[in-house]
């Protein structure tokens, strides 16, 4: 399904499913933050984004009935800012997990109801299905419409590339369980928080499982070929296929994968140097 991704345009997507996109396009969030607004009579806002009082201000304009709940994916500082300013202009109940430790992360974010996975959250005009989806974030959770099988993904899965895992937080071992886990889900469509909505659920899925597996074996075998090495060295023989301007990036989801390397006792670190388990 290919959309009019341009910020600030209101798109229904199906009955009761509505976006709108928050102004902030960039590298890390491609055409901008995907707002979705769910519900008929009274409303869901799902990831609400930075604080932008434009943004806001269409949020309560159209979304077409009274503001009930916002809910959050995960603390990303794209996708829950203007959740206290929304709140407190709507009197929303604010649904989600709080914010873990570290950096990048939206500590002005605090849940009213701290979801945890398997709980529903039902309205007049729909249910949503609580997964909680670690990986990407620690507190991430996707929401599962369960009246029409779609899946709303934040940065679990985005269309158009694959997202970074980026530890300490990041946690690619976790990653690929929750996607596992996702497949187990009735779902017709995928509704990211960045691009278009993935119309083909299960094949989008299983793509970035194989490609992260993929990777992993990159990973393994430039270990083999130049053990000894720091991320900063290994990442332009792992992402040789990736321009080195994206070097930086890609070094945090290198590091998530000999982490998870390491988990499995198939690699070890010392002095920020890697090595073969056992070599």
């Amino acid at each position: 399904m290919e959309t009019d991704l341009a910020a600030s345009n209101l798109t229904e997507l199906a009955p009761g499913v509505k976006r709108l996109i928050a102004p902030n396009p960039g590298m890390m969030t491609g055409p901008g933050t995907n707002t979705y607004m769910l519900g008929e009579r009274e409303i869901a806002v799902i990831d609400p984004g930075p604080v932008i009082d434009s943004h806001i201000d269409l949020i309560c304009e159209l979304a077409g009935g009274p503001i009930k709940w916002i809910l959050v994916t995960h603390t990303h500082p794209d996708h829950s800012p203007a959740v206290a300013t929304l709140a407190e202009r709507t009197g929303a109940e604010r649904l989600g997990r709080k914010a873990p430790a570290g950096p990048h992360q939206d500590e002005t974010f605090t849940p009213d109801r701290e979801m945890q996975d398997g709980d529903v959250l039902k309205t007049p005009d729909f249910s949503l299905q609580i997964i909680h989806t670690p990986g990407h974030a620690s507190n991430h959770l996707c929401y599962l419409n369960d009246d029409m099988g779609w899946l709303f993904t934040g940065d679990h899965i985005i269309n158009g590339s694959t997202v970074v895992i980026d530890p300490p937080d990041g946690n690619m071992s976790d990653y690929l369980t929750s996607l596992e886990t996702l497949m187990e889900k009735a779902m017709t469509a995928l509704a990211p928080g960045h691009g278009d909505p993935i119309e083909r659920p299960y094949e989008a899925i299983d793509w970035i499982i194989k490609h992260r597996l993929e990777r992993e074996a990159k990973v393994f075998a430039t270990l083999v070929a130049h053990s000894n090495m720091t991320t900063g060295e290994l990442v332009a023989f792992v992402y040789d296929d990736v321009h080195e301007r994206l070097h930086g990036i890609a070094e945090r989801s290198l590091l998530a994968h000999l982490q998870k390397l390491e988990r499995d006792e198939r690699a070890t670190e010392g002095d920020g140097r890697w090595f073969l388990a056992g070599g």
